[in-house]
């Protein structure tokens, strides 16, 4: 074989051999398996740890439809949007739907200061055809660090006791308004005994109906000065139950306010609870107009943000039975100074995981000498269908 043959052979060689390496290193290995999302169970179910950083995330919320039929237990006899107390009848000339969307975010991380959370809650709504006034809500949005909380949310008057029964229409005997900004801070013992004091804004989106010409002191709102509404509470918990007491002072309206409320687990399917409540601050009436514009009545207005109910004091209890894992029966019962009367009871039926339906029957009568809804009483049935997550 000559020398040329030689060469040229060992070149088409290097040549194909160079080729199959070089095609080689440009095939792409197989990726590695990589955790993008990390579970964080520390602080329950749900939570996640956000990428590169030691702080647990929750998304949730819920999205429900609600259909309500009936008269309206929620019905005070008048109504203001033209400027004026008319009178208005409580039955409904067809049935409501309420549709809502709720999502939540919770964040919790470890601190030398202690635990650090964030909890926020967006609400959008659409009622009877048309996107609801509180679309587009920050129903909460606060910070906490151990036990020091700043930012929004509803009242110590009503979380640290605890809001009310387990029925969807159970504020018709209101125990208090709603949101509100506050700096509050939470002591809890080793011992089931827990202690808050909340400085509170007060806040203005529990009232409607408000006639033209009727002052915020009246209705209570928010406060006008550098003096805050203060709430304080004490609370002892057991596996038996709690027993909770906490007081309000609306410094608005220079009134006060306190309740007292027990709970007893019976047994582990059987719960019930009591609740008493007591106000300084005397109920307001104003007169309602009829067709013809003459007074024919009047309608309570309360002044004050933690007193909300009726008359001096007010009563409120109910009850919890879990039938089975699915279905729980619940029920509630009140009554104020003004002697109206309110009842409510559902079925909280969870037809797979995740999706419940519940439909509830409620009845309220009143009988304030004093009111245009003196001796009247409304039936309202409804359904919801609410899917959480």
């Amino acid at each position: 074989m000559s020398l040329k043959t030689i060469l040229i052979s060992s070149s088409a060689t290097f040549l194909i051999s160079s080729g199959a390496y070089a095609a080689d290193a440009v095939v792409s290995p197989e990726p590695e398996a990589v955790e993008y999302v990390r579970v964080c169970d520390a602080y329950g179910a749900g939570y996640f740890y956000i990428p590169g950083t030691e702080t647990c995330l929750k998304i949730g919320g819920y999205v429900r439809y609600d259909l309500t039929g009936g008269n309206d237990v929620y019905g005070r006899g008048f109504d203001a949007s033209s400027g004026k107390a008319l009178a208005k009848s409580n039955k409904r000339d067809t049935y409501e739907g309420l549709a809502r969307f709720s999502l939540k975010f919770s964040t919790t991380s470890e601190t030398e200061l202690g635990t650090l959370k964030t909890y926020s809650d967006l609400r959008f709504q659409w009622k009877d055809g048309a996107d609801a006034k509180s679309t587009g809500t920050l129903r909460a949005g606060y910070i906490q660090l151990g036990g020091l909380k700043v930012g929004l949310d509803d009242s110590a008057f009503i979380t640290f006791p605890g809001y009310l029964g387990n029925v969807m229409n159970d504020d018709v005997i209101l125990a208090g308004s709603g949101r509100t900004g506050q700096i509050s801070y939470t002591f809890t013992g080793d011992n089931g005994l827990s202690a808050i004091l909340s400085l509170e804004q007060g806040g203005k989106d529990d009232v409607d109906d408000v006639p033209a010409g009727w002052t915020g002191k009246q209705w209570g709102a928010v406060i006008k000065d550098y003096t805050p509404h203060v709430v304080g509470g004490l609370r002892y918990a057991q596996g038996w139950g709690s027993l909770t007491a906490v007081a309000a002072y609306d410094a608005y309206n220079k009134e006060w306010a306190g309740k007292i409320r027990g709970d007893l687990n019976v047994t582990d399917s059987f719960s019930v609870w009591a609740m008493g409540g007591y106000k300084s601050n005397k109920d307001n009436y104003i007169d309602v107009l009829g067709d013809d514009n003459q007074v024919i009545g009047q309608v309570r207005a309360i002044s004050s943000f933690y007193g909300t109910w009726g008359g001096d004091w007010a009563v409120w209890g109910g009850a919890a039975y879990k039938l089975n894992p699915q279905t729980v029966i619940n029920a509630q019962m009140a009554y104020d100074a003004s002697k109206t009367f309110a009842a409510t009871a559902n079925i909280a039926y969870e037809l797979v995981p995740g999706f419940t339906i519940t439909p509830e029957v409620s009845y309220t009568k009143w009988k304030d000498t004093k009111s245009i809804q003196n001796g009247k009483d409304a039936v309202q049935g409804m359904i919801r269908f609410q899917r959480s997550f």
